[in-house]
Protein backbone atom coordinates (compact mmCIF):
# COMPACT_ATOMS: atom_id res chain seq x y z
CA UNK A 1 0.00 0.00 0.00
CA UNK A 2 1.21 3.18 -0.80
CA UNK A 3 0.09 6.55 0.03
CA UNK A 4 -0.32 9.56 -3.11
CA UNK A 5 0.66 12.95 -2.37
CA UNK A 6 -0.73 15.12 -4.87
CA UNK A 7 -1.86 18.38 -2.95
CA UNK A 8 2.03 18.60 -1.93
CA UNK A 9 3.55 18.33 -5.66
CA UNK A 10 3.04 22.28 -5.99
CA UNK A 11 4.04 23.49 -2.79
CA UNK A 12 6.93 21.12 -2.39
CA UNK A 13 8.05 22.29 -5.95
CA UNK A 14 7.96 25.47 -4.80
CA UNK A 15 9.61 25.40 -2.12
CA UNK A 16 12.62 23.35 -2.84
CA UNK A 17 14.39 26.47 -3.51
CA UNK A 18 14.34 27.38 0.06
CA UNK A 19 14.30 24.26 2.05
CA UNK A 20 17.02 21.94 2.96
CA UNK A 21 17.23 17.97 1.97
CA UNK A 22 16.28 17.57 5.65
CA UNK A 23 13.08 20.11 5.73
CA UNK A 24 11.47 18.76 2.63
CA UNK A 25 12.23 14.86 3.55
CA UNK A 26 10.41 15.47 6.92
CA UNK A 27 7.61 17.80 5.24
CA UNK A 28 7.30 14.68 2.78
CA UNK A 29 7.28 12.14 5.60
CA UNK A 30 4.53 13.72 7.88
CA UNK A 31 1.99 13.97 5.20
CA UNK A 32 2.84 10.21 4.63
CA UNK A 33 3.13 9.09 8.49
CA UNK A 34 -0.57 10.42 8.49
CA UNK A 35 -1.55 6.25 7.50
CA UNK A 36 -1.55 4.02 10.40
CA UNK A 37 1.87 1.86 10.88
CA UNK A 38 2.41 -1.29 8.97
CA UNK A 39 3.95 -3.18 11.98
CA UNK A 40 2.73 -2.82 15.63
CA UNK A 41 4.23 -0.09 17.37
CA UNK A 42 3.16 0.85 20.78
CA UNK A 43 1.34 4.03 20.86
CA UNK A 44 3.80 5.17 23.79
CA UNK A 45 7.34 4.77 22.14
CA UNK A 46 10.40 4.73 24.86
CA UNK A 47 12.53 8.17 25.19
CA UNK A 48 14.51 9.44 22.60
CA UNK A 49 12.63 7.32 19.81
CA UNK A 50 11.21 7.88 16.86
CA UNK A 51 9.26 5.38 14.51
CA UNK A 52 9.95 5.76 10.47
CA UNK A 53 7.55 2.98 9.25
CA UNK A 54 9.25 1.58 6.05
CA UNK A 55 5.35 1.01 4.66
CA UNK A 56 6.11 5.32 4.87
CA UNK A 57 8.83 5.31 2.47
CA UNK A 58 8.20 2.47 -0.27
CA UNK A 59 7.23 5.14 -2.05
CA UNK A 60 8.03 8.65 -2.62
CA UNK A 61 6.67 9.71 -5.57
CA UNK A 62 8.17 11.32 -8.72
CA UNK A 63 9.02 14.88 -6.90
CA UNK A 64 9.84 12.74 -3.63
CA UNK A 65 12.90 13.78 -1.62
CA UNK A 66 15.08 11.24 -3.25
CA UNK A 67 18.79 11.30 -1.91
CA UNK A 68 21.62 11.42 -4.44
CA UNK A 69 24.39 10.45 -1.60
CA UNK A 70 24.78 7.55 0.90
CA UNK A 71 27.68 9.60 2.18
CA UNK A 72 26.57 13.48 2.69
CA UNK A 73 22.63 12.81 2.84
CA UNK A 74 21.06 11.44 6.00
CA UNK A 75 17.85 9.05 5.72
CA UNK A 76 16.35 11.39 8.71
CA UNK A 77 12.21 11.66 7.75
CA UNK A 78 11.81 13.18 10.87
CA UNK A 79 14.29 15.92 10.94
CA UNK A 80 15.13 14.85 14.48
CA UNK A 81 17.87 16.42 16.26
CA UNK A 82 20.61 13.36 16.68
CA UNK A 83 21.59 11.44 18.85
CA UNK A 84 18.30 10.03 19.12
CA UNK A 85 17.04 6.43 18.37
CA UNK A 86 15.63 5.52 15.18
CA UNK A 87 13.14 2.24 14.93
CA UNK A 88 12.53 0.60 11.40
CA UNK A 89 11.05 -2.88 13.27
CA UNK A 90 8.73 -3.13 16.59
CA UNK A 91 11.83 -5.71 17.79
CA UNK A 92 13.85 -2.57 17.71
CA UNK A 93 12.30 -1.36 21.26
CA UNK A 94 12.66 -5.07 22.55
CA UNK A 95 16.26 -3.77 22.15
CA UNK A 96 16.31 -0.44 23.45
CA UNK A 97 14.23 -1.34 27.00
CA UNK A 98 11.71 0.94 28.12
CA UNK A 99 13.84 3.52 29.28
CA UNK A 100 16.70 4.07 27.19
CA UNK A 101 19.05 6.91 26.41
CA UNK A 102 21.73 8.59 24.26
CA UNK A 103 24.20 10.73 24.53
CA UNK A 104 27.33 12.27 24.18
CA UNK A 105 30.23 11.32 27.32
CA UNK A 106 33.18 12.54 25.65
CA UNK A 107 33.80 15.26 22.79
CA UNK A 108 36.84 16.63 20.78
CA UNK A 109 35.20 18.89 17.67
CA UNK A 110 39.36 19.43 16.70
CA UNK A 111 40.41 15.78 17.11
CA UNK A 112 39.37 12.45 15.42
CA UNK A 113 40.31 10.55 18.86
CA UNK A 114 37.60 8.08 19.02
CA UNK A 115 37.90 5.75 15.63
CA UNK A 116 38.50 2.06 15.96
CA UNK A 117 39.87 -0.63 18.27
CA UNK A 118 37.10 -0.34 21.44
CA UNK A 119 38.24 -2.80 23.80
CA UNK A 120 36.41 -2.91 27.06
CA UNK A 121 38.31 -3.81 30.10
CA UNK A 122 35.60 -5.41 32.52
CA UNK A 123 38.11 -5.01 36.13
CA UNK A 124 38.46 -1.23 35.80
CA UNK A 125 35.49 -0.71 33.73
CA UNK A 126 37.29 1.09 31.03
CA UNK A 127 37.07 1.62 27.27
CA UNK A 128 39.92 2.12 25.40
CA UNK A 129 40.41 2.77 21.47
CA UNK A 130 42.16 4.57 19.22
CA UNK A 131 42.30 7.80 16.98
CA UNK A 132 41.48 8.46 13.56
CA UNK A 133 44.95 6.58 11.49
CA UNK A 134 45.50 8.39 8.35
CA UNK A 135 42.05 9.88 7.61
CA UNK A 136 40.53 13.49 8.62
CA UNK A 137 41.35 15.06 12.03
CA UNK A 138 43.46 12.75 12.85
CA UNK A 139 46.50 14.32 12.85
CA UNK A 140 48.33 11.01 11.85
CA UNK A 141 50.20 10.23 8.77
CA UNK A 142 53.52 8.72 7.20
CA UNK A 143 55.63 11.20 9.40
CA UNK A 144 52.92 10.82 12.67
CA UNK A 145 51.72 7.89 14.27
CA UNK A 146 48.28 7.55 15.70
CA UNK A 147 47.17 7.41 19.41
CA UNK A 148 45.70 4.95 21.72
CA UNK A 149 43.29 6.00 24.86
CA UNK A 150 40.85 5.24 26.98
CA UNK A 151 38.03 6.32 29.01
CA UNK A 152 36.77 5.03 32.53
CA UNK A 153 32.60 4.45 32.21
CA UNK A 154 33.14 4.45 36.31
CA UNK A 155 32.96 8.64 35.64
CA UNK A 156 30.50 8.54 33.01
CA UNK A 157 28.63 7.23 35.37
CA UNK A 158 29.53 9.78 38.34
CA UNK A 159 28.82 12.51 35.45
CA UNK A 160 25.50 11.24 34.96
CA UNK A 161 24.71 10.96 38.15
CA UNK A 162 25.79 14.68 38.76
CA UNK A 163 24.24 16.08 35.89
CA UNK A 164 20.85 14.93 36.75
CA UNK A 165 19.83 14.47 33.45
CA UNK A 166 18.79 11.59 31.31
CA UNK A 167 20.00 13.36 27.86
CA UNK A 168 22.53 16.34 28.20
CA UNK A 169 25.97 15.84 26.81
CA UNK A 170 28.67 15.11 29.00
CA UNK A 171 32.72 15.66 28.49
CA UNK A 172 34.74 12.98 30.76
CA UNK A 173 38.11 12.76 30.90
CA UNK A 174 40.15 11.14 28.15
CA UNK A 175 43.43 9.27 29.04
CA UNK A 176 46.21 8.59 26.34
CA UNK A 177 48.59 6.04 26.63
CA UNK A 178 52.29 6.02 25.66
CA UNK A 179 53.03 2.98 23.81
CA UNK A 180 55.93 1.43 22.35
CA UNK A 181 57.51 1.87 19.39
CA UNK A 182 56.49 -1.21 17.79
CA UNK A 183 52.99 0.18 17.49
CA UNK A 184 52.42 2.04 15.04
CA UNK A 185 48.55 3.30 13.38
CA UNK A 186 46.39 1.14 15.88
CA UNK A 187 42.85 0.49 13.72
CA UNK A 188 41.56 -2.44 15.09
CA UNK A 189 41.24 -4.16 18.73
CA UNK A 190 39.55 -6.83 20.65
CA UNK A 191 39.68 -8.79 24.21
CA UNK A 192 41.48 -8.48 26.68
CA UNK A 193 43.25 -11.69 25.07
CA UNK A 194 45.22 -13.51 28.03
CA UNK A 195 45.27 -10.43 30.15
CA UNK A 196 46.04 -8.21 27.64
CA UNK A 197 44.50 -5.40 24.48
CA UNK A 198 44.79 -7.33 21.35
CA UNK A 199 45.54 -4.34 18.99
CA UNK A 200 46.24 -4.67 15.25
CA UNK A 201 47.63 -2.01 13.74
CA UNK A 202 48.33 -1.11 10.22
CA UNK A 203 51.68 0.02 10.13
CA UNK A 204 53.53 3.39 9.18
CA UNK A 205 55.65 4.00 6.25
CA UNK A 206 58.30 0.81 6.12
CA UNK A 207 57.83 -0.40 9.61
CA UNK A 208 55.39 -3.24 9.34
CA UNK A 209 51.26 -3.89 10.20
CA UNK A 210 51.33 -6.05 13.30
CA UNK A 211 49.13 -7.58 15.90
CA UNK A 212 50.28 -7.11 19.51
CA UNK A 213 49.39 -7.71 23.39
CA UNK A 214 49.99 -4.52 25.24
CA UNK A 215 49.28 -4.24 28.57
CA UNK A 216 46.58 -2.23 29.75
CA UNK A 217 48.39 -0.74 32.78
CA UNK A 218 51.61 1.01 32.76
CA UNK A 219 54.18 0.91 31.36
CA UNK A 220 52.25 -0.34 28.94
CA UNK A 221 54.83 -3.03 27.25
CA UNK A 222 53.77 -4.87 23.98
CA UNK A 223 54.40 -8.14 22.77
CA UNK A 224 54.02 -8.71 18.50
CA UNK A 225 52.63 -11.45 17.51
CA UNK A 226 52.92 -10.99 14.28
CA UNK A 227 54.18 -8.63 11.27
CA UNK A 228 54.76 -10.38 8.04
CA UNK A 229 52.93 -13.27 5.64
CA UNK A 230 55.98 -15.67 5.00
CA UNK A 231 58.55 -12.68 4.67
CA UNK A 232 55.75 -10.23 3.37
CA UNK A 233 54.41 -7.63 4.99
CA UNK A 234 50.54 -7.25 5.14
CA UNK A 235 49.15 -4.14 3.55
CA UNK A 236 47.81 -2.57 6.37
CA UNK A 237 46.00 -4.90 9.02
CA UNK A 238 42.32 -3.64 10.02
CA UNK A 239 40.35 -5.44 12.54
CA UNK A 240 40.45 -8.46 14.43
CA UNK A 241 38.49 -10.93 16.60
CA UNK A 242 38.86 -14.28 18.80
CA UNK A 243 36.53 -17.21 17.69
CA UNK A 244 35.06 -18.19 20.30
CA UNK A 245 35.69 -21.56 20.44
CA UNK A 246 38.85 -22.57 18.95
CA UNK A 247 40.33 -19.03 20.35
CA UNK A 248 42.18 -18.72 17.08
CA UNK A 249 42.89 -14.86 16.03
CA UNK A 250 40.93 -13.87 13.15
CA UNK A 251 41.87 -11.07 11.17
CA UNK A 252 41.49 -8.37 8.18
CA UNK A 253 43.86 -6.84 5.91
CA UNK A 254 43.00 -3.70 3.48
CA UNK A 255 44.33 -1.27 1.37
CA UNK A 256 43.45 1.80 3.75
CA UNK A 257 47.71 2.15 4.47
CA UNK A 258 48.13 3.02 1.19
CA UNK A 259 44.74 4.82 0.27
CA UNK A 260 45.39 7.23 2.95
CA UNK A 261 49.09 7.84 1.58
CA UNK A 262 51.38 6.52 5.24
CA UNK A 263 51.78 3.01 3.85
CA UNK A 264 53.41 1.73 0.49
CA UNK A 265 51.42 -0.13 -2.81
CA UNK A 266 49.75 -3.54 -1.60
CA UNK A 267 51.48 -7.01 -1.94
CA UNK A 268 49.09 -8.63 -1.77
CA UNK A 269 45.18 -9.69 -1.78
CA UNK A 270 42.49 -7.82 0.63
CA UNK A 271 41.89 -10.95 2.61
CA UNK A 272 40.99 -12.67 5.86
CA UNK A 273 43.37 -14.28 7.56
CA UNK A 274 43.81 -17.01 10.93
CA UNK A 275 46.85 -16.90 13.21
CA UNK A 276 47.34 -19.52 15.89
CA UNK A 277 49.42 -17.72 18.23
CA UNK A 278 50.43 -20.61 19.76
CA UNK A 279 51.96 -22.52 16.96
CA UNK A 280 52.34 -18.86 14.31
CA UNK A 281 50.22 -20.85 11.90
CA UNK A 282 48.91 -18.21 9.54
CA UNK A 283 46.31 -18.60 7.02
CA UNK A 284 43.88 -17.30 4.64
CA UNK A 285 40.63 -18.05 5.31
CA UNK A 286 38.22 -15.69 2.63
CA UNK A 287 38.93 -13.80 0.13
CA UNK A 288 37.29 -12.11 -3.34
CA UNK A 289 36.43 -8.74 -1.35
CA UNK A 290 37.45 -5.11 -2.43
CA UNK A 291 38.21 -3.93 1.10
CA UNK A 292 36.89 -6.29 3.88
CA UNK A 293 37.09 -4.31 7.11
CA UNK A 294 35.57 -5.12 10.29
CA UNK A 295 34.75 -8.35 11.35
CA UNK A 296 32.52 -10.70 14.26
CA UNK A 297 31.05 -14.21 15.41
CA UNK A 298 28.33 -15.18 16.60
CA UNK A 299 28.55 -16.44 20.21
CA UNK A 300 28.57 -20.14 19.41
CA UNK A 301 31.22 -19.04 16.57
CA UNK A 302 29.17 -20.88 13.74
CA UNK A 303 29.04 -17.65 11.75
CA UNK A 304 31.46 -14.82 10.66
CA UNK A 305 30.73 -11.51 9.61
CA UNK A 306 32.93 -9.18 7.65
CA UNK A 307 31.89 -5.77 6.50
CA UNK A 308 32.99 -4.71 2.79
CA UNK A 309 33.79 -1.31 2.77
CA UNK A 310 34.64 -1.05 -0.91
CA UNK A 311 32.61 2.36 -1.65
CA UNK A 312 34.70 4.35 0.87
CA UNK A 313 38.20 4.48 -1.09
CA UNK A 314 40.35 6.75 0.49
CA UNK A 315 41.76 9.25 -1.77
CA UNK A 316 39.98 7.84 -4.44
CA UNK A 317 37.14 8.96 -3.24
CA UNK A 318 33.90 7.17 -2.50
CA UNK A 319 32.00 5.30 -5.31
CA UNK A 320 28.10 4.13 -4.68
CA UNK A 321 28.61 1.63 -6.63
CA UNK A 322 30.94 -0.22 -4.35
CA UNK A 323 30.39 -2.91 -1.86
CA UNK A 324 29.04 -1.07 1.42
CA UNK A 325 27.80 -4.57 2.60
CA UNK A 326 28.25 -6.73 5.62
CA UNK A 327 28.38 -10.67 4.27
CA UNK A 328 27.18 -13.85 6.58
CA UNK A 329 29.80 -16.78 6.21
CA UNK A 330 29.35 -20.50 7.79
CA UNK A 331 32.36 -21.47 9.47
CA UNK A 332 34.07 -24.88 8.45
CA UNK A 333 34.19 -26.60 12.26
CA UNK A 334 37.42 -28.29 11.37
CA UNK A 335 39.22 -25.92 9.10
CA UNK A 336 37.81 -23.07 10.39
CA UNK A 337 37.97 -21.49 6.68
CA UNK A 338 34.81 -19.26 5.65
CA UNK A 339 32.15 -20.99 3.89
CA UNK A 340 28.79 -19.80 1.98
CA UNK A 341 29.30 -16.59 1.06
CA UNK A 342 25.88 -14.59 1.25
CA UNK A 343 24.58 -10.99 1.74
CA UNK A 344 23.80 -10.07 4.92
CA UNK A 345 22.87 -6.47 4.84
CA UNK A 346 23.71 -3.20 2.47
CA UNK A 347 23.86 0.04 4.07
CA UNK A 348 22.10 2.61 3.06
CA UNK A 349 24.43 5.11 4.49
CA UNK A 350 28.30 5.23 3.87
CA UNK A 351 29.46 1.86 4.73
CA UNK A 352 29.50 -0.71 7.39
CA UNK A 353 32.67 -0.46 9.58
CA UNK A 354 33.09 -2.24 12.87
CA UNK A 355 30.78 -4.83 13.61
CA UNK A 356 29.53 -6.60 16.98
CA UNK A 357 27.04 -9.00 18.39
CA UNK A 358 24.17 -8.88 20.98
CA UNK A 359 23.51 -11.88 23.34
CA UNK A 360 20.30 -12.51 21.10
CA UNK A 361 22.46 -12.75 17.71
CA UNK A 362 21.54 -9.43 16.57
CA UNK A 363 24.08 -7.63 14.17
CA UNK A 364 25.65 -4.27 15.20
CA UNK A 365 27.60 -2.39 12.78
CA UNK A 366 29.02 1.22 13.06
CA UNK A 367 28.05 3.31 9.44
CA UNK A 368 27.78 6.77 8.47
CA UNK A 369 24.98 8.03 10.53
CA UNK A 370 25.74 6.15 13.42
CA UNK A 371 25.54 2.49 14.39
CA UNK A 372 22.77 0.42 12.52
CA UNK A 373 20.85 -2.98 13.90
CA UNK A 374 19.62 -5.59 12.14
CA UNK A 375 18.09 -8.88 13.47
CA UNK A 376 19.67 -12.17 12.91
CA UNK A 377 17.43 -12.49 9.53
CA UNK A 378 19.11 -9.37 8.25
CA UNK A 379 16.36 -6.86 8.85
CA UNK A 380 16.72 -3.47 9.89
CA UNK A 381 15.51 -3.12 13.23
CA UNK A 382 17.07 0.37 13.73
CA UNK A 383 19.46 3.07 13.99
CA UNK A 384 21.56 4.95 16.99
CA UNK A 385 21.27 7.78 14.97
CA UNK A 386 24.40 10.10 15.97
CA UNK A 387 24.36 12.37 12.90
CA UNK A 388 28.15 11.71 11.67
CA UNK A 389 29.85 9.03 10.76
CA UNK A 390 30.69 5.84 13.87
CA UNK A 391 33.31 3.72 12.79
CA UNK A 392 33.21 1.25 15.52
CA UNK A 393 31.22 0.15 18.85
CA UNK A 394 31.18 -2.05 21.79
CA UNK A 395 28.95 -3.24 24.29
CA UNK A 396 30.34 -2.50 27.76
CA UNK A 397 28.65 -3.70 31.13
CA UNK A 398 25.14 -4.29 31.63
CA UNK A 399 23.64 -3.08 28.64
CA UNK A 400 25.68 -0.44 27.79
CA UNK A 401 26.54 0.52 24.66
CA UNK A 402 30.10 2.23 23.57
CA UNK A 403 30.19 4.33 20.15
CA UNK A 404 32.83 6.08 18.57
CA UNK A 405 31.88 8.68 16.41
CA UNK A 406 35.31 10.21 15.30
CA UNK A 407 34.88 13.94 17.37
CA UNK A 408 32.94 11.94 19.99
CA UNK A 409 31.91 8.83 22.51
CA UNK A 410 28.08 8.50 22.48
CA UNK A 411 26.79 5.90 24.99
CA UNK A 412 23.50 3.99 24.82
CA UNK A 413 22.06 2.72 28.09
CA UNK A 414 19.57 0.01 26.79
CA UNK A 415 18.41 -3.67 27.75
CA UNK A 416 20.37 -5.33 25.20
CA UNK A 417 23.68 -7.12 26.22
CA UNK A 418 26.96 -7.62 24.55
CA UNK A 419 28.85 -11.45 25.08
CA UNK A 420 32.10 -11.97 26.33
CA UNK A 421 34.86 -11.04 24.17
CA UNK A 422 37.87 -11.72 26.31
CA UNK A 423 39.58 -15.29 26.17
Amino acid sequence: MSYSLPDLTVSVRMMATSLSVAALAALWYYASAQTPHSASFPSVLPPQTVVVDPLHFSVMGQNGPFRSSSFTEFFNPTNTTPPFFQAFDPGFLDILGPNPSIRVVAANAGFAFAHEAPIWLKPTNEVFFASNDGGPLGFSDIDHNNHVSKISLNDVQAAIKSSGSSTSALNVTVTPLVLPETIQMTNGGTGPFRGSLLLINSGRGALPPSIALVNPEEPHNATVLLDNFFGRQFNSLNDIKIHPQSKKLFFTDVTYGFLNHFRPAPLMPSQVYRFDPDTGVVRVVADGFDKPNGIAFTKDGKTAYIADTGASGGFLGNNQTEPATIYAFDVDSKTQAFLNRRVFAYVDTGVADGVQLDSKGNVYASCGDGAHVWSPEGVLLGKFFIGNTSSNLIFADKGQLVILGETEIVLAQIAAEGFNLAF
